[in-house]
């Protein structure tokens, strides 16, 4: 009876190896050397294999209708090759759990592999085939208490009959050409993937990566709130948690679960039984908790909700997604585990539509393809679960601690460079625009034009387009290391502090008044008075060419009073703008009146030996930049942002 036992145990150990090395989608691949490596969409699939090949099962090569193991034999210990021939293949997706390969042995017995989540085979489990059920179950329990993601793996011995009949239901299933089609191959799966033979179950550390910890706490300090949508089980959720820090020891734990529910007094007869049951369980579940977080909050006391895929199926109801949202939004952190793709878009579509927020999603995976297109940002990581996020993704990263680089610092640069570009653009073409108005007020709207047309042409172009795209590019008001050590700095973009109303009707004000001031300074400095050495006064031509001048000093040195960060390409487009303008006066002065008009050499005959034209341009450029001079000034000391506060420390320091 022993010797019997132990040959019944080694069967089994011989048969979890072989679903091991044959039930995945990996591709064994020769180098040069004749050394075969593994490559397979999940790092998971490719562990299993290699698990199994140090045990003496190595998956040696892989066809499209067979499978070569070079595999221990026990009786005459040594390596022998098998091949198994396969006849159908049940994919894994997200919404079954599962994977299973159909095979024909040499001796031509017929075998279903299938391995998947827990929960999924312990209720596919026939009578006698949950000999190890039990002691399954509590190793499966430890393995996810200690953070380390599962799988159970299971097998059948089918007829020829029963494969027959199934296979030819399940080809007319996969070439019907309808929209009940992935319905119809569900079903078919469900009727063989039945009465199976439990093996064992696998765990696999998924080490978090470096800095993830730090990473979590400096975006909560920020600000930001965090949601784990994870497919991994409750336990391994909620240790990945801990570890993370998203998770502390001074958090009250709230979990939502059907796992206490009873469902053996269900049968399949009963669904709108079960379906009212959990139903009825989630709402007083959601109610209870939410009460719960109320009281603790008027303590002081943070909540965390931990809650299951199979109760969001009834959370994300409508019923009940107001009540599941009120809770989580009480909540310091949120996870959701044991989620289907598609619960990860619902769930971010709930917080998007509900807090009216940015929301950004990270992902590494497949299953989170459906999450990142549905948030207003998506962030993939690239790494060994594949490309489908990152190619589903706006921004991609290598690893999860440069989110905090990409948020707490490039994305507290860009929406400072990005609302400053703007305010600017409104406050430079306000400035020109409405100095042509005050010309034509002057001129009873005659369409007289105060300046040049290639002046007007080359406005925008040549003469303050490089300082704005030294703004745009090089700008930063605090360095990487405060952005990293000051995380509430992120608070400016959330609270819109640079491109509020307030802030661009501010720069257009200060435009207009920019602008009254250059035709006022330059009218009544240079008309009706001498100007010229021979005692002629300035004609039109002079005054616009001064009050153009004055545009091009000011929209320019205004710039530079914004900047909070100089290199030499900034001081290159700005004076270098600025000069620009003046060898462009020279050159275009020697053109023919024909094609200069009333630029031709005015400023080498007119302008530059007049003391007068000198004396506006600096009187009417320091006129002009003393109002925002002032302001700043004024704000930056009674009532200084944030970032700086951070300015003034980071020059303390210095």
């Amino acid at each position: 009876m022993v010797h019997g036992l132990r040959n019944l145990i080694t069967h089994f150990i011989q048969l979890f190896f072989r679903v091991l090395a044959i039930c995945n989608t990996v591709i064994p691949v020769t180098d040069n050397r004749n050394s075969i490596h593994y490559e397979a969409e999940s790092p998971d699939e490719v562990t299993f294999v290699i698990a199994a090949r140090e045990l003496g099962f190595m998956l040696n090569g892989k066809k499209q209708t067979s499978i070569t193991l070079h595999e221990l034999e026990p009786i005459i210990g040594s390596m022998v090759y098998r091949t198994y021939k396969i006849l159908s293949t049940l994919s894994f997706s997200s919404a079954r759990k599962r994977m299973s390969v159909i095979v024909r042995t040499e001796e031509c017995q017929l075998l279903l592999f299938c391995k998947g989540a827990d929960s999924v085979i312990f209720s596919r489990l026939v009578k006698d085939g949950q000999t190890f059920e039990a002691a399954t179950r509590d190793h499966v329990s430890k393995y996810s208490e200690t953070g380390l993601r599962t799988m159970v793996v299971a097998y059948r011995v089918l007829s020829e009959q029963e494969f027959s009949v199934w296979h030819d239901e399940f080809l007319n299933a996969t070439n019907i050409v309808s929209a009940n089609r992935e319905e119809m191959l569900e079903l078919a799966a469900e009727k063989i993937e039945r009465d199976l033979i439990l093996l064992g179950a696998t765990a696999v550390e998924d080490r978090l990566q470096k800095g993830v910890p730090d990473c979590v706490d400096k975006l909560a300090q920020a600000g930001i709130r965090i949601w784990v949508v994870t497919g991994d089980k409750l336990e391994t959720a909620v240790n990945i948690g801990i570890a993370s820090h998203l998770l502390r020891k001074d958090m009250k734990q709230i979990v939502v679960t059907l796992s206490a529910l009873d469902n053996s007094v269900f049968t399949e007869r009963d669904k709108e039984a079960h379906d009212k049951a959990c139903n009825e369980s989630v709402t007083r579940q959601l109610h209870e908790a939410l009460n719960e977080v109320t009281s603790l909050e008027k303590r002081s006391i943070s909540c965390s909700l931990v809650i299951d895929g199979s109760s969001l199926v009834y959370a994300l109801s409508r019923d009940l997604e107001k009540s599941f949202f009120d809770l989580a939004s009480g909540c310091a952190s949120v996870i959701c585990c044991r989620t289907s793709p598609k619960q990860k878009a619902l769930i971010t579509r709930l917080v998007k539509i509900n807090t009216r927020k940015t929301t950004l999603a990270v992902g590494d995976g497949a299953n989170d393809v459906g999450m990142l297109q549905e948030a207003d940002i998506g962030v993939g990581i690239s790494g060994v679960e594949g490309m489908q996020a990152v190619m589903s993704s706006d921004f991609a990263i290598a690893q999860f601690r440069y989110l905090e680089n990409l948020l707490l610092v490039h994305g507290h640069w860009c929406y400072r460079r990005v609302a400053a570009m703007i305010c600017y653009f409104f406050y430079k073409n306000i400035t020109f625009g409405f100095s042509l108005f005050c010309f034509e007020v002057y001129t009873s709207f005659t369409a007289q034009p105060a300046y040049n047309d290639w002046y007007i042409a080359f406005y925008n172009v040549v003469f303050t387009s490089l300082p704005v795209i030294a703004l745009g590019v090089f700008d930063k008001d605090v360095s990487s290391l405060l952005c990293l050590k000051y995380p509430m700095m992120h608070q400016d973009g959330v609270q819109n502090i640079f491109f509020s109303w307030p802030r661009i009707l501010g720069w257009m004000i200060n435009g207009v008044f920019s602008s009254i001031i250059i035709y006022y300074f330059a009218s009544s400095s240079i008309l009706n008075q001498a100007f010229r050495n021979d005692g002629r006064v300035a004609e039109l031509g002079i005054l616009g060419l001064t009050m153009y001048t004055c545009v091009v000093w000011i929209v320019n040195c205004q710039l530079a009073l914004y900047f909070s960060y100089f290199n030499w390409i900034q001081h290159l487009f700005i004076w270098g703008s600025i000069s620009l303008w003046y060898v462009f006066l020279v050159i275009y002065g020697f053109f023919p009146p024909v094609v200069s008009t009333s630029a031709y050499r005015v400023f080498l005959e007119a302008a530059a030996p007049s003391a007068i034209y000198w004396i506006v341009t600096v009187a009417t450029v320091i006129t002009a930049l003393i109002p925002y001079f002032a302001y700043k000034a004024f704000q930056t000391t009674l009532y200084p942002k944030y970032n700086e506060l951070v300015q003034i420390k980071q020059h303390e320091n210095r």
